[in-house]
């Protein structure tokens, strides 16, 4: 719960690092707002306060359209019952649920029961699981008739609605208007457009935001022909169920956002592609919180002071991750960088993009999982790491294996580990980028351990206790400050 005299502090300081930690509902208007909003304060006594927007929804609050709640960050868990619910909420953005049979689907990957599953969503999100995927359609459909000129019916089914009915009954029940008012508001706006093969929408993060190390990580790791990254952007192309396409990733910072460009190929899977790539920037990390306590070890309090708003570098396709993680074991990161791009360009299917440097899809596991050793071991792959990619890639396409984010690590980790030719290290690199699971930590890596006065790794092991529940970001900290990144 929020106390309500420390959030009306914030509320009236404006300051953006609270910005998507708690919303605003004003009685005498009937509006919720983010706490960065410029309208005048409210009395303390017409505030009411949310830990989310689909909470304030609930209450029969309206986004505010100034400030736009739908932009706002995500608040990142700062305990286990918020950590749960918010993989759980990513789990209901990924599948897109619509019925009591996927939402069970979910509970089981948690190992629970649907009603544990809609019992945490209720206690940290307060709102049902249906209530919460309603919130986000709605709020994703306002953002589209705010920034883009697409029509009102290809909005309504890029946002998630099944029918344009179902579309309008949700938007006027929720927002006591049409959606054909809201795309008046923002007539001048939308006069100003021009119509092109992709659109742009803006993504949100709360300040400080280190881009530029982020994208040198990528950088170093980029598969080429699927990915394209520069000192500027980030693009890739895309392939999400049958549709097909190109992003490009921008920062601006003037907006604290990043820019992300599409192909409109790709919108009927908008949710979802929006979903994967606040993952990737992780967009959605509580920086200040973060390096606050990890400043508590005096051992690494000097270089988390010197990267304020570093990021864990997420994973926009978990399972092509896992192979990359594969590749890169027992050699260096450009060595492991060359033969991706050439596992990529063998496996990986032909496209065209306006980008001349990205004409290849990302391998398809149902393609690997057909390959054999010698397929794999030409390229240059050594025939135990050929063995583990198709391992791998068998156990995902037998739904054994899932590696999105949202999943649970630990069992995840478990199931890697059994794999052949997948050691510790590997499975926690990967729960850190693919799974999203911000405490974990490769106790083996030798960087972390030199950095830690040369200990072993069950020593390293004992001194990262100090830094949990965010052990992966200290291994990134560690990982900048050693060049190794």
């Amino acid at each position: 719960m929020i106390e309500n005299e420390i959030a009306y502090k914030a509320l009236v300081s404006r300051d953006p690092r609270f910005d998507g930690i708690f919303f605003v509902g004003v009685t005498s208007t009937g509006i919720y707002c983010r706490p960065i909003c410029p309208v005048k304060n409210p009395k303390q006594e017409n505030c009411r306060f949310f830990n989310t927007p689909e909470a304030a929804e609930k209450e029969h609050f309206r986004p505010c359209l100034r400030c736009r709640p739908e932009l706002a960050p995500g608040s990142a868990p700062v305990d286990d019952g918020q950590r749960i619910a918010y993989l759980i909420a990513n789990r209901i953005q990924e599948s897109l649920i619509d019925d009591d049979a996927n939402l069970e689907a979910i509970a089981e990957q948690f190992e629970i029961s649907s009603r544990q599953l809609r019992r945490i969503v209720q206690k940290e999100l307060g709102v049902s699981p249906i209530e919460l995927l309603q919130t986000r359609r709605l709020l994703l459909a306002k953002q589209l008739l705010t920034e883009t000129k697409w029509p009102i019916t290809e909005i309504a089914f890029a946002s998630g609605f099944s029918s344009i009915r179902r579309f309008n009954e949700s938007f006027l029940t929720q927002y006591k208007m049409p959606p054909t008012k809201l795309r008046k508001e923002a007539a001048e706006h939308y006069e100003a457009m021009v119509f092109t093969d992709t659109s742009t929408l803006q993504l949100t993060y709360r300040p400080p935001y280190n881009w530029s190390d982020l994208l040198e990580f990528l950088l170093r790791r980029m598969i080429k022909n699927v990915e394209y990254i520069t000192n500027e952007f980030y693009a890739r192309t895309v392939r999400l169920d049958k549709h097909k396409g190109w992003i490009k990733v921008t920062h601006a910072p003037e907006k604290r956002a990043l820019m992300v460009e599409f192909t409109h190929s790709l919108t009927p899977v908008l949710p979802v592609l929006l979903c994967r790539l606040r993952n990737l920037f992780d967009l959605s990390a509580r920086s200040d919180l973060i390096s606050d306590h990890l400043m508590k070890d005096r051992r690494i309090k000097a270089i988390v002071l010197k990267n304020p708003g570093l990021r864990v570098p997420g994973a926009f396709d978990g399972f092509e991750m896992a192979i990359r993680a594969i590749l890169g074991q027992q050699i260096t990161v450009k060595a492991a960088t060359t033969i991706a791009s050439r596992f990529a360009d063998v496996f990986g299917e032909k496209i065209e993009t306006s980008f001349p440097e990205l004409n290849r899809l990302s391998p398809l596991p149902e393609c690997i999982a057909k390959a054999t050793i010698d397929d794999i071991a030409k390229l240059g792959i050594v025939s135990a790491r050929a063995k583990s990619i198709i391992a791998l890639a068998k156990a995902y396409v037998a739904k054994e294996l899932q590696i999105d984010a949202g999943v649970n690590p630990e069992k995840t980790m478990k199931e890697l580990v059994n794999l052949p030719g997948i050691g510790q290290w590997t499975a926690h690199y990967i729960a850190m980028r693919a799974l999203r699971w911000p405490d974990a930590f490769p106790k083996e890596d030798i960087a972390v351990r030199k950095n830690l006065g040369g200990v072993t790794a069950k020593e390293a092991e004992e001194i990262s206790q100090l830094w949990r529940p965010w052990r992966s970001y200290a291994v990134l900290h560690i990982w900048a400050h050693s060049t190794q990144i």
